[in-house]
């Protein structure tokens, strides 16, 4: 899909995904290896009783969803950034995560016909829908030619 088919209100919901123990171990011992997301004892005796998922992965799974979803993949520009960012729950071994997304503007450049701001809000859920994290971003997208 093109700037022009995601008008406002337009939503779009991506496959589930499960993060296993492995993989949330994995990621945090290379980018983010604070002992509630590595370590199964300190994990204990943390406020989360137990390893959790960084946000950072959170939110990379959302994404990675989201373009696997193919909404908007093909005309993506680029973005210049995400706002609101926020996790609100964290995210255990084991649970499987989703991502609801909400388009709550859009705009053509006026000094590049051939593009569009589009701006979408992003849910992320785990398999109970709970919502674990959140954040809004925007999108560079190219617009239909011809």
């Amino acid at each position: 899909m093109f700037f022009d088919d995601l008008p406002v209100g337009y939503r779009f919901k991506t496959e589930a995904r499960t993060l296993p123990l492995a993989e949330i171990v994995g990621f945090a011992r290379r980018w983010d290896p604070q002992p509630f997301h590595t370590d199964p004892e300190a994990a204990r005796d943390s406020p989360y009783g137990g390893i959790i998922a960084s946000g950072f992965q959170t939110i990379l799974t959302a994404f990675v969803l989201t373009l696997e979803a193919n909404v908007w993949t093909e005309a993506s520009m680029g973005s210049p950034g995400m706002d609101e960012l926020r996790w609100l729950k964290p995210v255990y071994p084991g649970d499987t995560l989703h991502t609801e997304a909400e388009v709550l503007s859009s705009s053509p450049s006026q000094s590049r016909p051939d593009r569009g701001r589009t701006v979408i809000q992003y849910r992320v859920y785990n398999q109970v829908g709970e919502e674990v994290a959140s954040y809004r971003a925007t999108h560079i997208l190219r617009r239909k030619t011809g």
